[in-house]
């Protein structure tokens, strides 16, 4: 048995913050991913990250070969194509990153720290003695051996799929698995065009229930000349294959003729508010396997760092308190869940609002403004958020078809500002996490209740 002072399952953007983190501050950590170390990094994903989450971590911007290029903001197309939003802000500035070589920057950056890696390491199952994670069994995938790891702490960075979450014992109180409908599923190519793109400075998301329901599909320029191009679908039985929607309806585009694959990919991403609780007693949960991502577009890697970073600071304290029980661990909780913890779950409703919507109401909304480049801004930037419905455009519009849709939005408004408050005012030990959970879940069932409605 090797023996660590914590083990982080997961080599990914949060995995690798939280193992510099603590080793920065002297603790014997072990990193563990299946990937062999030269792989590390490279994984299907949108390749966009805000500028605010190096400020907010003191990391160094990409450049060179790790860049690909800035970003000044998104813009949003309307079903019909009639209307555009452009959307640009703090916020929304940052870049494309190359994700396998980002992602050995940060593997470089925690194993520097001091961190042990070990790479083609599966892990297999946590252990638990008197209601404690004690460690981790784990496979050698290149001599095919059984490993046992010791820690006091273990970190779950091992995605959706989260291997050591979906094993955990209910008395531990950490919601195991993840409904289907929080699920988006996508397939991304990086092609290579024959015509330039006239500006690369935005990021391009078009929204079309009928191309991609409950989801969206996008072009991310990561150059005059390539693209990171997309589409997700909310995970359910009816719901098409992303690759056939992707090729049937948006390389299809006059954009792409002629071009050609890079290389491409599939996946799924956790599009939610995260787990209620991400601590047990010597276990933290992070990045995917915590469900820290923007619900909206399913971006998680600034997320994911950010929650390595709070999980790696927490952890270091309740070492060094000789407490790494739940209690010990909570403020990883607080900490996330009143910062971006709070976003997520603002924008989680208006995720749920958006699928209740059909084409003709988002074609309806964009083009009378109903929701506005500004509103769009301030939800990606966390804030409240003030649609444009008064009583005065509920008069206006009374005993037109559409006021069902300007009430909704409204009613969308309050709860969104009353979710955010709740994340805002997250308990700041275990005792008043009960009370909490109950009033979170009756703020979720009033929001899917207002999308069957619609």
């Amino acid at each position: 048995m090797k023996k660590f002072d914590v083990i982080v399952v997961g080599a990914g953007t949060g995995g690798c913050i939280a193992a510099k983190t603590v080793a920065d501050a002297g603790f014997k950590v072990c990193l563990i991913d299946r990937k062999k170390r030269e792989e590390v990094g490279d994984k299907v994903c949108g390749d966009a990250i805000g500028k605010h989450h190096f400020d907010n971590l003191e990391l160094d911007y990409p450049v060179e070969d790790e860049l690909e290029r800035e970003m000044v903001g998104i813009k949003i197309y309307s079903p019909d194509m009639e209307t555009v939003f452009s959307v640009e802000g703090e916020d929304l500035y940052g870049f494309m990153v190359n994700r396998h070589l980002f992602g050995q920057r940060l593997l470089k950056i925690a194993t520097d720290a001091g961190a042990d890696f070990m790479e083609s390491t599966q892990a297999l199952r946590p252990t638990i003695e008197n209601r404690f994670l004690t460690g981790v069994s784990a496979k050698n995938l290149k001599t095919g051996r059984e490993i046992n790891l010791h820690g006091q702490v273990v970190v779950d960075a091992s995605g959706l799929s989260s291997v050591l979450r979906s094993r955990l014992p209910p008395e531990l109180e950490i919601d195991t698995a993840i409904n289907k409908e929080d699920i988006i599923v996508c397939f991304r190519e990086i092609r290579r065009l024959k015509e330039q793109i006239s500006d690369t400075s935005f990021c391009e998301i078009y929204l079309n229930l009928q191309f991609a329901p409950g989801g969206y599909s996008w072009v991310f320029p990561e150059s005059e000349t390539k693209v990171n191009v997309g589409l997700g679908v909310v995970t359910s039985r009816s719901s098409p294959n992303p690759k056939k929607q992707l090729y049937n309806c948006i390389l299809t585009k006059k954009l792409f003729k002629g071009s050609s694959i890079v290389r491409g990919g599939g996946g799924q991403v956790p599009t939610r508010r995260p787990l209620n609780c991400m601590t047990g007693n010597g276990i933290a949960i992070i990045g995917d396997a915590a469900c820290q991502v923007n619900p909206i577009h399913g971006g998680g890697m600034g997320p994911s760092m950010m929650g390595g970073a709070i999980a790696g600071k927490t952890i270091v304290e309740a070492i060094s308190n000789d407490d790494v029980s739940r209690s010990g661990l909570w403020q990883y909780n607080v900490g996330y869940m009143q910062s971006y913890g709070a976003k997520q779950a603002g924008l989680d409703v208006f995720r749920l609002f958006l699928q209740g919507l059909s084409n003709d109401d988002l074609d309806y909304g964009m083009k009378y403004h109903m929701i506005t480049e500004k509103d769009l801004l301030k939800a990606s930037m966390g804030e409240d958020i003030h649609l444009s419905v008064t009583e005065k455009t509920i008069r206006v519009f009374r005993g037109v078809k559409r006021l069902g849709f300007v009430k909704r939005l409204r009613d969308t408004a309050s709860l969104i500002k009353r979710m955010r408050k709740h994340y805002r005012s997250y308990p700041s030990s275990p005792e008043g996490f009960g009370k909490w959970k109950n009033e979170m879940r009756n703020l979720v069932r009033e929001a899917v209740k207002m999308r069957v409605a619609s």
